[in-house]
């Protein structure tokens, strides 16, 4: 997948209008979606999993990225495989960069090898707002006690860059293993990046 240069102006670390940030160590804000085959689920349902949250935009160049190079798709993977559960949350309002439907939102996936347990369409921003989620990717690690475990960014290599990859350190999954064996996540909290989440007003 192409990254495209021009898709830079909307890169942005932390704006939008959201909540104040959850707290690392209580209960997850709870939530109720539609996902992209039209079912309804909540946190509630998901219950003695360890849950994984990815907030994307198939037109940020940030998840072009992690997309285009296969490691979001790698990481999925490793969550599902290890019995864990990965929504892809897209937070875009109509007429926005990344907002879709459902049949679109599952199409970009087949056609990137993208395998998620859910994709949960919230273009009213509802969910976004409560996990006070800032940017494509943002990247959340709930335990099977519905816990806020990880806040923050997927890696520490902020940049659009293929090569940036190269040597970085993947935060969610250090913290999806910390989860699994029973450890306390650190960090914690990082500072997520990427383009700022399409919210309407």
């Amino acid at each position: 997948m192409i990254i495209r240069a021009a898709a830079l102006s909307l890169a942005l670390f932390a704006t939008g209008p959201v909540a104040a940030q959850p707290a690392i160590g209580a209960p997850a804000p709870a939530f109720e979606g539609v996902t992209s085959a039209g079912a309804t689920i909540t946190l509630t349902d998901l219950a003695g999993k360890t849950v994984v949250l990815e907030w994307t935009n198939d037109g940020c160049p940030f998840v072009q990225k992690h997309y285009g190079s296969g490691n979001m798709q790698a990481a999925m993977d490793a969550v599902t495989g290890a019995d864990g559960v990965w929504i892809s949350v897209i937070s875009s309002t109509p007429g926005s960069q990344g907002h879709v439907d459902g049949p679109t939102a599952d199409a970009l996936n087949e056609e990137r090898g993208a395998a998620p347990t859910y994709v949960v369409l919230d273009p009213e921003g509802t969910i976004g707002r409560a996990y006070a989620a800032k940017t494509t990717p943002h990247m959340f690690v709930i335990d099977a006690d519905g816990v806020l475990r990880y806040d923050g960014a997927i890696d520490d290599r902020p940049s659009p860059a293929l090569d940036s990859l190269e040597g970085a350190q993947n935060y969610v999954l250090a913290a999806f293993g910390a989860v699994s064996a029973g450890a306390d996540v650190d960090p914690a909290r990082t500072k997520p990046y990427g383009c700022s989440v399409k919210y309407g007003s």
